[in-house]
């Protein structure tokens, strides 16, 4: 481990990609939020625009380390420099790598966005072991996709086991999660998106790569739920399962932590409140999907909402999320929810920054290697999130006939 040589580096936070759309909501949040004393820098590779953002900022005096996501030896050195570093360039596949490799290299903590499987499991693959005996924590999917659902079941298993009265839950545990969202995605998770439908082949492999190598838990499992669309009568709303990274995240965070219980299982849903709305997001996921496999296409799709842009403030201010999890463990049910605002851009950047946050200063169990939100920084990080203005509550909790079986 070399968390005596972190403590000595220059920075506590590095935020590469400082000067994207994203990037830079991330930054004001930093501006406005990072405690007294917090040492942080901006990267990119443009010193112009990062100094144009310093002043935006206010911040005559945030140091600005010029690094292209290609150059190996200016990322190491970033790496070097840092006890943290949290990049919002994106797509991953595309740009991701080399920084995860100095980061596990360094042993300094790497917090990212992505929302592409196939990265994430290829990363897993090359950097893990690496990661762990360097004492490096590498969170992915660090926004929207996938602190809510991540965290959410977190919470939600919680509750169950305190209502049980033990730490960790001793029987069958069923969750789902079904997912409201009304605002505009970034164009970084858009490209990510295209990027991980364009190359199902290498994701189908990437994974079956990961389960070869990976350990297993021992008297424990964890599955994910084969539902098609169905009316729920939980969510009172059309389930339509969501293609994302999320319930793999909730499913990893199940195996790493024995409070999800010895047999667990989640589904990750949109609910729609109409069936042809449903039906029309359904063929627009399959004509996105299919669209990125066949280049000409793919490339019209990239312009449709290219990286770096963005709404502006009163857009963002409208929108919000909800994510409602049904959960059923010992006899007991039980509803909550994770709530805030503009998923795409404004909650995202706070969730990545509070994260960073959260691995440079709190007191966290001792992790190394791929981690998840869940179970690199768990309750401190919902604690953080909840002081931040994003809502995690219980709805309902009561005595049930049939614990640890999906209804609807």
């Amino acid at each position: 481990m070399v968390s005596d040589r972190a403590s000595e580096r220059a920075y506590d936070l590095v935020l590469f990609g400082a000067t994207g759309f994203t990037g830079g909501l991330t930054a004001e949040y930093l501006a406005g939020h990072a405690p007294e004393g917090c040492r942080w820098a901006v990267a990119g590779r443009n010193r112009a625009k990062l100094e144009a953002l310093r002043d935006r900022l206010g911040l005559p005096e945030l140091p600005v380390l010029v690094a292209d996501s290609a150059d190996a030896d200016a990322l190491a050195e970033v790496a070097r420099s840092a006890r943290v570093v949290v990049t919002t360039v994106g797509p991953y596949q595309r740009h991701g790598e080399p920084l995860v490799r100095a980061c596990a290299e360094a042993g300094t903590d790497y917090v990212d966005l992505t929302g592409e499987p196939e990265f994430v499991d290829t990363m897993y693959t090359r950097y893990h072991a690496r990661a762990v005996a360097s004492g490096a924590r590498m969170l992915h999917a660090c926004g929207f996709d996938s602190v809510p659902h991540d965290l959410g079941v977190l919470f939600t298993v919680d509750e169950l086991a305190r209502a049980a009265g033990r730490e960790e839950l001793d029987g069958p545990v069923a969750v789902e999660g079904y997912v409201r969202v009304s605002g505009t995605f970034s164009g970084g998770t858009f490209a990510s998106t295209l990027t991980a439908f364009s190359r199902p082949v290498q994701m189908g492999q990437a994974a079956k790569a990961r389960r070869a190598v990976e350990e297993r838990t021992v008297g424990r499992r964890q599955r994910g739920a084969a539902v098609g669309p169905r009316w729920s009568k939980d969510a009172h709303a059309w389930a339509v399962p969501m293609p994302a990274i999320d319930q793999q995240i909730v499913l990893r965070s199940a195996a790493a932590l024995p409070v999800y219980g010895p047999d667990f299982r989640y589904g990750h849903y949109a609910a729609v409140k109409r069936l042809p709305i449903a039906l029309a997001g359904i063929a627009g996921v399959v004509g996105v999907a299919l669209g990125a496999q066949i280049p000409p296409l793919r490339r019209k799709l990239e312009q449709l909402r290219p990286s770096g842009a963005g709404p502006d403030a009163a857009q963002r201010a409208r929108s919000w999320f909800t994510v409602r999890f049904s959960g059923a463990a010992d006899g007991r049910h039980i509803w909550t929810e994770v709530s805030g605002g503009d998923p795409g851009y404004g909650e995202t950047a706070k969730m990545l920054a509070e994260t960073a946050l959260c691995l440079a200063y709190d007191d966290l169990p001792k992790t190394a290697g791929q981690q998840t939100t869940a179970s690199a920084c768990g309750a401190a990080l919902i604690g953080r999130l909840r002081a931040a203005g994003i809502a995690f509550r219980v709805l309902e909790s009561r005595p049930t006939a049939a614990p640890g079986r999906f209804r609807g």
